[in-house]
């Protein structure tokens, strides 16, 4: 367990509401290693936000474990908690900034509740609005700001304190696709110039394939699967982390499925550096009947280039099946999408 920072066993969460239970979460288990970037996606409601704020106990679940570097944070006193909560820093959708005070101020503030002398809390501050390319701004006020600059602000003020983990809480679902480029840059810059475990709470996959190692989907207040982020992009194994994936356009592939039941349509997953043969069309060929592509794309993940395609295999059932043990030969990763 030396390599696990943070260590989640049979996590529960219970809310009352008008005298009715609601389950937020229920049995999660899952370890996030030191160093790496971990995603926990879910659809709105799944549990995600809950989850991620129990693991600093702003929310203590009602039954199970929780470690922070081995040691379990609900056997500890509140003196012992102040002192891990001060290595983890997170950071929000909504950035939290204090409107009435500086920049600098904003950055400062969690060194002001630890009693750091002044000039050393300048000082600190300075270093992290290098660090996040801010330097310019620490008269600024947060409404003088775009949304970049204030999750900046947020990212740089939540890093003050040193902290081993950092969590973000949907911290860029306010944010432009340009802006959050730019946002989930600088996090794997500060996770990998400043080893700091990142932790990821977002319902959006292309966060996801950005820059995390590895990623938990959470549905319905439990986690129904764990892997590396491109083995589950390629081969997702349940039905939410299919849809997850298709994300943006699982409409438009509903309303072709929906057109013709009658054909098999398959989604393809391959690396980019596997084959540098054409596949596709060898397959046409042996097979002797056509295929519609339906969909296709590349993206990279984990430094690794990775392609998808949805195809539309031929009516004629033979000759779909031809086609899928082809696929197979070549180990060729597909799921049948109906």
């Amino acid at each position: 367990m030396n390599d696990v920072m943070i260590k989640i066993e049979n996590l529960y969460k219970t809310f009352y509401v008008d005298k009715k239970e609601i389950v937020a979460l229920s049995d999660i288990n899952l370890e996030i290693k030191k160093g790496e970037i971990f995603g926990i996606i879910g659809l709105s409601g799944a549990g995600k936000s809950t989850l991620v704020r129990t693991i600093n106990l702003l929310e203590r679940p009602t039954e199970g474990r929780i470690y922070f570097d081995n040691n379990n944070l609900l056997t500890m006193s509140e003196n012992e908690l102040r002192q891990v909560r001060k290595k983890i820093g997170m950071i929000f959708q909504n950035f939290n900034l204090l409107e009435q005070s500086d920049v600098i101020s904003n950055i400062t503030f969690p060194l002001e509740l630890i009693k750091m002398p002044k000039n050393e809390r300048i000082e600190r501050a300075k270093e992290l609005l290098k660090l996040v390319d801010l330097e310019d701004k620490e008269n600024a006020y947060p409404s003088q700001l775009s949304g970049g600059q204030k999750q900046r602000v947020a990212i740089a003020r939540a890093l003050a304190t040193n902290p081993t983990v950092l969590l973000c809480d949907e911290a860029t679902s306010a944010l432009d696709p340009k802006t959050t480029e730019q946002i989930l840059q600088l996090l794997k810059k500060i996770n990998k110039e400043l080893n700091i475990t990142v932790v990821i709470i977002t319902h959006q996959m292309s966060v996801i394939e950005n820059v995390c190692n590895r990623v938990a989907i959470i549905n319905n207040s439990k986690i129904e699967e764990i892997g590396e982020v491109a083995e589950v992009f390629r081969n997702p194994k349940t039905d939410i982390g299919r849809k997850l994936i298709f994300g943006n356009y699982i409409d438009s592939i509903n309303d072709i499925i929906d057109s013709d039941n009658n054909t098999k349509k398959i989604r393809i997953t391959f690396k980019g550096d596997v084959t540098n043969e054409p596949i596709l069309a060898k397959m046409i060929l042996e097979c002797n009947d056509l295929i519609n592509i339906l969909y296709a794309n590349v993206k990279s993940i984990d430094n690794n280039i990775y392609g998808e395609m949805m195809i539309e295999l031929p009516k004629d059932e033979d000759k779909a099946n031809m086609m899928k043990k082809y696929l197979n030969n070549h180990n060729i990763t597909f799921w049948e999408v109906n």
